[in-house]
């Protein structure tokens, strides 16, 4: 296993100032060797990041001390790290819903959020609609009873009501068959009168 400090917590208190100056110094430097690792295998927001090195038990100081040189280099970025995770995750097949709730998670601030999911480079309504091509097939759904298992499916998915009526080419006030049936036999009545 790891051990996150080179010299024991009870020897604080003997060393010289110029000591605890190396400490820190090589503490920063474990940290910072962490950090890289994690990133060298995918991109981290700084809140994972964070997360992940106050697990292994590195202190506070250290981890905002090498998260701060590290953003300065541009190694870690929360703007890059957003938009890498939407355009994953768009192509998963997940929506902008379920991508924001997620993004939020990781500490990615909703102005970044919003910029990245609403960017232009996602068709939300045409992702939607291909999502629910490759689960239930090209046909439409027929019944109430399909399109709302569809729908709960698309909403599950995280897209939300206007991204799944156009998935489903439904219109509420053209395509509900109680208004139809209903409108059609609807007549004025003339001899309509109080009671």
């Amino acid at each position: 296993m790891f051990e996150a400090a080179s010299f024991p917590a009870a020897d604080d208190e003997t060393l010289t100032p110029e000591q605890l100056a190396e400490k820190a110094k090589q503490q920063d430097k474990e940290v910072e060797v962490a950090a890289v690792r994690l990133l060298s295998r995918r991109e981290h927001s700084t809140e994972e990041l964070k997360r992940k090195l106050a697990a292994r038990g590195y202190p506070e100081a250290s981890i905002a001390a090498v998260l701060d040189k590290l953003g300065k280099k541009n190694w870690v970025s929360d703007e890059r790290f957003a938009a890498n995770y939407v355009h994953h995750h768009a192509r998963r097949g997940q929506g902008p819903m379920r991508i924001r709730a997620e993004l939020r998670q990781q500490g990615i601030t909703d102005s970044q959020i919003q910029q990245k999911i609403s960017g232009g480079e996602q068709d939300w309504n045409g992702r939607a609609a291909e999502v629910r091509r490759r689960k239930f097939g090209a046909e439409l759904p027929r019944t109430a009873a399909e399109r709302a298992k569809q729908a709960r499916f698309l909403q599950y998915r995280g897209f939300n009501s206007d991204q799944i009526r156009a998935a489903l080419k439904f219109d509420p006030d053209a395509d509900d068959p109680e208004v139809d049936d209903r409108a059609g036999d609807l007549e004025p009545d003339k001899d309509l009168g109080p009671g």
